[in-house]
């Protein structure tokens, strides 16, 4: 079955199952492998990605759910939290093994979007379905103030 998505601001035609979960689509017909498989089940936030802004797992999220919403990936987030996010990553240097870090930024991103200037009870809210097995949480949460000052510039 054809389906027509708009991934990074781009229409694109995939030819897959309506309950395929979108994770599959991401990375397989569209070899966008930026998404992570970490569970399979929602639990870890490796496959985060944005629909219409909101960070949601792919891995648990039907091809069929996605409708005509926006679909962005790591490889297509873009904007003052983006660019102030990467730039506070690489300052407090928050990555270690790195596989995590794609969906790190995907919720980080759809924070700072939604609350501007997040206290550490917004920062625990939003990052609690995302794991770091490296524990760099701390790094994570700095990175993410140093961010917000950053965008609101």
């Amino acid at each position: 079955m054809t389906t027509t998505l708009t991934v990074n601001g781009k229409a694109v035609t995939v030819n897959a199952e309506p309950d395929t979960p979108l994770l599959w689509v991401l990375r397989g017909e569209m070899r966008l492998v930026g998404t992570k498989f970490g569970c399979g089940k929602a639990l870890c936030g490796a496959c985060t990605v944005h629909l219409d802004g909101e960070a949601v797992r792919s891995c648990v999220t039907p091809l069929e759910a996605v409708g005509s919403r926006e679909v962005t990936t790591i490889e297509g987030l873009n904007g003052k939290e983006a660019d102030a996010l990467l730039q506070a990553w690489a300052e407090v240097d928050v990555v270690q093994c790195g596989y995590c870090q794609s969906g790190q930024l995907m919720s980080a991103c759809a924070l700072l979007k939604k609350t501007p200037k997040p206290g550490d009870d917004d920062i625990s809210s939003a990052m609690s379905g995302n794991i770091c097995r490296c524990g760099t949480y701390p790094r994570i949460r700095a990175a993410i103030h140093i961010a917000a000052q950053k965008a609101s510039r």
